[in-house]
């Protein structure tokens, strides 16, 4: 049986805030609505990557569920009004109804569940351990060329099959003020990113700077809380400040390593070699990404794809590991449809579902098993099980 996989950042609810997408869907389903009616979400994004079946066919175990919003400083265009904010309050606001959207999705289909716990945590886990779901045989009779479109198709993987949501904020905007982080811990959010551009909090991407004194109460409040810190969109310097002070479980669930970036657009996105070594050094681990533009510096929209092949991705992993000497600090962090779609995404990887052939590249370069299980999900799974209550 292969390996399960978890996935340390997508970015479900913003997309279902902006533009509606259904990730109870089949990925592939979505797109042909998208493409049937020119929706602004291909426009903007891409073909989506996202879905359950494919969650369920490429066993995506467990995901770190975003909330995000942009400030109204980076506003793209009127199709972020919804997802933009001017101060804390509307940041609060827009935070707030994200992860109302995950308490939902949990509700409504039972195939999604929220992470709360350790307890939470095992159980989705477990659900994986059933065996396939039975397939019913096709009568005799039946005429296999005139199915009932309307039919529900079953769903691929165990019966039972769920897929776990952590919460994660990714920019600390929506936490009004350092004691309200509480609040927010007891309504289901698990790990807070300080930054994504520079925040309250933060210097972030393209917007440097060190930990602000809020900042620095609100990682002493995240400590005593037991919240994890997400390093990822950190500056240079606040990534190091917040590593000295913070005294609980940290990561950095979307980024790669700066080193196999020449000239990269937007060097302070990717950690340094020393950032990963002192990351490593506190147990934490990176995750990779597997967008062009973050394994190809000069990597463009509208590029061949095959320019980007996914070796690329285990380039990336296999760098970290040599870095810090083993398979035990790096994972996968997609972000997929948050900010490109498939077009945009080495070649090979469609949807969701293709993400083992990443490990089975790095079996053809001689990662063990066990090394391969690190990657794809053990490792997260280590984080989630020294960091969740």
């Amino acid at each position: 049986m292969s390996s399960l996989i978890v996935d340390a950042h997508q970015d479900l609810a913003w997309n279902a805030a902006a533009f509606g997408r259904d990730y109870t869907q089949s990925a592939l389903t979505r797109r042909a609505q998208e493409a049937a009616t020119d929706s602004l979400a291909r426009k903007i994004l891409g073909q989506t990557m996202l879905g359950l079946p494919e969650y369920l066919r490429g066993r995506i175990a467990v995901i770190f569920g975003t909330l995000f919003a942009s400030p109204k400083r980076k506003q793209s265009g009127e199709w972020e009004e919804r997802v933009c904010y001017r101060d804390a309050q509307e940041a609060h606001r827009i935070y707030q109804q994200q992860l109302d959207y995950y308490h939902r999705l949990a509700d409504e289909c039972p195939r999604f569940r929220l992470i709360g716990d350790q307890h939470d945590l095992e159980a989705v886990l477990a659900t994986w351990e059933e065996p396939e779901a039975p397939r019913d045989p096709v009568p005799p009779d039946a005429h296999p060329a005139d199915p009932d479109p309307h039919a529900p198709k079953p769903l691929p993987g165990p019966a039972h099959a769920q897929v776990g949501l952590v919460p994660l904020m990714e920019g600390a905007d929506g936490i009004r003020e350092p004691r309200e982080a509480e609040a927010w811990m007891e309504r289901g959010l698990r790990i807070v990113g300080l930054a994504w551009t520079g925040t309250r909090y933060a210097g972030g991407t393209r917007e440097p700077g060190p930990l602000t004194p809020e900042g620095r109460r609100l990682v002493k409040t995240m400590s005593d809380l037991g919240l994890m810190l997400d390093l990822a969109h950190s500056s240079d310097e606040s990534w190091f400040e917040a590593l000295d002070l913070f005294e609980g479980v940290v990561m950095c669930t979307h980024a790669n390593p700066r080193a196999l970036l020449r000239n990269p657009a937007v060097p302070e996105r990717h950690p340094t070699d020393s950032m990963i070594r002192r990351l490593a050094e506190r147990g934490g681990v990176v995750g990779v990404v597997p967008y062009n533009r973050f394994l190809k510096a000069d990597w463009r929209d509208g590029d061949n794809r095959a320019d980007v092949p996914l070796t690329r991705v285990a380039d990336a992993i296999d760098y970290i590991c040599q870095l810090t000497g083993s398979a035990a600090h790096v994972g996968l962090g997609t972000d997929f449809d948050g900010g490109f779609g498939a077009e945009t995404a080495p070649e090979g990887l469609d949807t969701v579902a293709d993400l083992p052939k990443i490990g089975d590249l790095l079996r053809e370069r001689g990662f063990s098993a066990i090394d391969v299980q690190a990657v794809l999900a053990e490792n997260w799974l280590g984080v989630l099980r020294r960091g969740l209550p």
